[in-house]
């Protein structure tokens, strides 16, 4: 029940193509290095909620601005944080080791490299048998040092992307396929996918550059995937709305996720655990194909919520927009009692926090799944804070139901949530009815309420704690699948799918590109007159 994987019922593109979806996040901090958060304490926060991790260490900057005084306070917890991981790298894998559990939990080794002018790089290695930390200026030095000590069993991928070039954003001029199956397109700096998004970045180090996007590197004709990670710091891995990434591979196996990474097959998410598959022919995202006369583009879409549109981005622009709500086409018809039941905790007294518990059962309905969807607080700097200290979360069946427990601070402001929340699939008989217990304070919801729209409600008067129950939303508005005729596909042709839900919540696949057989290095994308 709780992270259980899609039925095939619900992928059934996927299980024809023998594959499923994982979820995971590899990037994201704790005081391994300068993070906050215990070490150990993230990976029992990542096993909650992942299907797979790796905590990354801070590493390493070359061109370090040691020799500016304005910024000799950011120098100093670099330089503390990297000692600090290299001391500890060696003993590090005993930890990992120890949270690996075959067939539930993926643990990854990983740490990562700043560059003012190539870019920051997380690096990952496939293995845990205590291999060192290698170190590199460049990417190209990177990818020997990493070739000559794990041949390929490690990978390097750029991250927070979106900075300008020099400033420790990515620079395609460098950014070599070989190194890096991927780039990092989202994290808690924001969305990197173009120029103008609604998650521009808001750190302080500066906002999105246009050629430093998913987009520019497409119109580049750079092959690469593309990913969501955290990039959290304050240990917890996979920290609800701060990215996420998914991927496609054949079984809950750490060698089948390997090598689903290296080929690309991933998914950026920014917090539900969407299922968004693209397919022509039998490839999926990430994949190269070769021209084609003519071409079917196959959709799979499981959503964690009703969903807005998903639009088929082809060759940069949008070619296509599909609206669950105007053409309904569900993944599996034969299940409209379907639906996703929302929970959602926190608000109250700005500066507050609340230690939630609570049971949640159905009377007259099954729940299939449970989805937490909890997030650690919003600190990046060490400089910024310390560690929250609130307890583990903590979640487990409870006979036909969920018991859980989750300490949600209060929003910050009135655009920053900090909210903490939970997702249960559930088959709803008619005239089904919720039952909730929430710190004590019994709820009796009607399903056929909560279709009307959501239900909130306080645990005292006003400025206390609250709660609410997202309105329900049928299978026809968070499943869609289909087929679209692309017409010919030329060489240079790159094709994505991008997901939007009413929430807010989104996913990227990563791009299918037609190049011709034996192609290698950047291909130069046709326009609509010469595909004419």
């Amino acid at each position: 029940m709780i992270n259980a994987p899609l039925p095939d019922r619900l992928r059934p593109r996927a299980a024809r193509l023998g594959l499923a979806p994982y979820y995971g996040d590899i990037h994201n901090h704790s005081d391994l290095s300068y993070g906050h958060g215990a070490f150990p304490d993230a990976l029992i926060k990542a096993a909650l909620q992942l299907d797979f991790v790796s905590v990354t260490g801070h590493a390493h900057w070359p061109d370090m601005p040691v020799d500016d005084p304005s910024v000799a306070h950011i120098v100093d917890f670099h330089v503390k944080g990297f000692a600090k991981l290299r001391a500890a790298w060696p003993g590090h894998y005993d930890v990992l080791r120890g949270a690996e559990a075959p067939g539930r939990f993926a643990v990854f080794p990983g740490y990562e490299i700043h560059s003012n002018a190539h870019g920051d790089y997380t690096i990952v290695l496939a293995d845990l048998d205590g291999g060192p930390l290698e170190f590199a200026d460049t990417p190209a030095g990177l990818k020997q040092a990493l070739q000559a000590r794990y041949g390929g069993r490690a990978l390097a991928f750029p991250h927070h992307i979106g900075y300008r070039t020099g400033a420790r954003g990515i620079n395609w001029a460098t950014f070599d396929p070989e190194l890096s199956p991927f780039v990092e397109m989202f994290s808690m700096h924001g969305c990197a996918e173009t120029s103008e998004n609604e998650r521009g970045y808001l750190h302080s180090m500066g906002p999105v550059d246009g050629h430093s996007t998913m987009a520019h590197g497409l119109a580049e004709g750079h092959v690469f995937g593309v990913v969501g990670n955290t990039d959290h710091h304050s240990g917890f891995p996979g920290s609800y709305g701060h990215g996420r990434m998914s991927l496609l591979a054949p079984a809950h196996d750490r060698d089948a996720f390997w090598a689903a990474m290296q080929a690309r097959r991933t998914t950026a998410l920014t917090g539900d655990r969407i299922h968004l598959m693209a397919e022509i022919d039998g490839a999926v995202q990430g994949d190269v194909i070769a021209p084609r006369a003519g071409a079917t583009l196959g959709i799979e879409a499981v959503a964690g919520g009703a969903i807005d549109c998903i639009d088929v981005i082809r060759n940069g622009v949008l070619w296509h927009r599909i609206s669950p709500e105007l053409d309904p086409s569900p993944v599996d018809p034969t299940a409209p009692d379907e639906t996703l039941i929302h929970l959602e905790l926190g608000w109250g007294a700005r500066g507050r926090h609340h230690a939630w518990e609570g049971q949640i059962a159905l009377d007259g309905g099954t729940i299939e799944a449970v989805e937490q969807r909890f997030r650690g607080p919003e600190i990046v700097s060490p400089l910024e804070g310390d560690d929250s200290g609130f307890p583990i979360p903590h979640i487990a069946r409870d006979g036909d139901g969920v018991r859980f427990a989750v300490t949600a601070e209060a929003n910050p402001n009135n655009t920053t949530p900090t909210t903490q929340g939970l997702m249960l699939r559930a088959r709803l008989d008619p005239g089904a009815t919720l039952r909730a217990t929430l710190c004590g304070q019994e709820i009796v919801l009607p399903a056929a309420r909560l279709s009307e729209g959501a239900k909130s409600g306080n645990l005292g008067p006003i400025d206390s704690p609250a709660w609410r129950f997202h309105q329900l939303p049928p299978a026809t508005a968070w499943q869609w699948a289909g087929d679209l005729p692309l017409g010919a596909l030329d060489a240079g042709e790159t094709l994505y799918l991008r997901l939007r839900q009413k929430s807010g919540q989104m996913a990227w696949t990563s791009p299918i590109f037609v190049r011709p057989p034996g192609a290698t290095g950047p291909a130069t994308t046709p326009t609509a007159t010469e595909r004419e």
